[in-house]
C-alpha cells in the first residue's frame, strides 16, 4: 500500500470512528427516549434504525466523501444496513463468547462490550469502504 492510499485509509478510520461515536449516541438516546412507550425491545429497534441511518449520512457526506457505491440513494441506504448487520453479528458473537469463557470478561462485560466493537468495526468499515463506497468519485 503506497502512502497516500494509507493516509486516505487511516483518515477513512478516524472519520468511520466519530461516525460510530454519533451513531452511539443517537442509539442510546432513542433507545432511552422510546423504552418507556415501546419496551426495550421495540425501541432498541427503532434505535438502532435510527443510529445506522445517522452513522450512513455521516460516512456518505465524511468519511467516503471521495467514493460513490453506484446505488440510488434508498438502496444505498438498504444495502449499508445490510452490511452493518454483518458487523454487529460479529460484535454480538465476539462479546457473547468472552462472556461465556471467560469469567474476567464475565465479571468486567466492559471487556467484551470493546473487544466485540472493535472487531464489528473494522469489519463494517472494510465493508463499507471495499463493498459499497468502493468508487473513487471524479
Amino acid at each position: 500500500m503506497n502512502k497516500e492510499k494509507l493516509l486516505s485509509f487511516s483518515a477513512q478510520f478516524f472519520w468511520f470512528g466519530v461516525a460510530g461515536i454519533v451513531g452511539f449516541i443517537v442509539d442510546t438516546t432513542i433507545l432511552y427516549l422510546l423504552k418507556a412507550l415501546m419496551g426495550v425491545y421495540g425501541a432498541r429497534l427503532i434505535s438502532f434504525l435510527s443510529a445506522a441511518l445517522a452513522t450512513w449520512l455521516f460516512n456518505r457526506a465524511i468519511t467516503f466523501r471521495n467514493r460513490k457505491s453506484g446505488h440510488s440513494t434508498i438502496r444505498e441506504f438498504g444495502f449499508y444496513l445490510a452490511l452493518m448487520s454483518i458487523g454487529g453479528s460479529v460484535n454480538f458473537t465476539i462479546y457473547s463468547l468472552l462472556i461465556s469463557r471467560h469469567e474476567t470478561v464475565a465479571q468486567h462485560p466492559v471487556l467484551g462490550v470493546a473487544a466485540g466493537s472493535i472487531a464489528g468495526m473494522l469489519i463494517n468499515l472494510l465493508t463499507s469502504r471495499f463493498i459499497l463506497f468502493r468508487r473513487r468519485q471524479l
